[in-house]
């Protein structure tokens, strides 16, 4: 079972460790300020970094549920600033901003589960069961 844990973790944080070198880009950054990120140029590659850091943490095992925080700490703002579907007239843009944001929710609801799940939380369980 561990295991499978080890898989969902690694699975997970992939896209936090991939998607990061694009929150240095010009086109990232000009998109964020767009839609109304204030201090775009700051803003954005933090929050790069703070997704890594969060990846890195939940993938390796060191520090999950901190690692849990800085993801979802990623995701709030990105979703309902970035992806905001409801100020969206295009219909076809509007799916896929929809599509982002409903993918974002999930990956906040894993980032939870995950924390509750880490190693520290199954430890406790076990001792408070003795």
């Amino acid at each position: 079972m561990k295991y499978f844990q080890l898989t969902g973790r690694v699975l997970f944080s992939l896209i936090f460790l991939l998607l990061p070198v694009k929150h240095f880009s010009t086109q990232t950054i000009a998109y964020a300020a767009s839609q109304g990120v204030p201090f775009a140029g700051l803003l954005v590659p933090a929050s790069g970094i703070l997704a890594l850091l969060g990846g890195l943490s939940i993938i390796v095992g060191y520090k999950v549920r901190v690692g849990s925080i800085l993801i979802i700490a990623f995701l709030l703002p990105i979703t309902f600033t970035i992806h905001n579907f409801w100020t969206v007239s295009d219909p076809v843009f509007f799916e896929l901003q929809h599509a982002m944001f409903m993918k974002n929710i999930a990956l906040m609801g894993a980032a939870l589960f995950i924390s509750y799940t880490s190693p520290l939380r199954i430890e406790k369980s076990k001792m408070n069961n003795r």
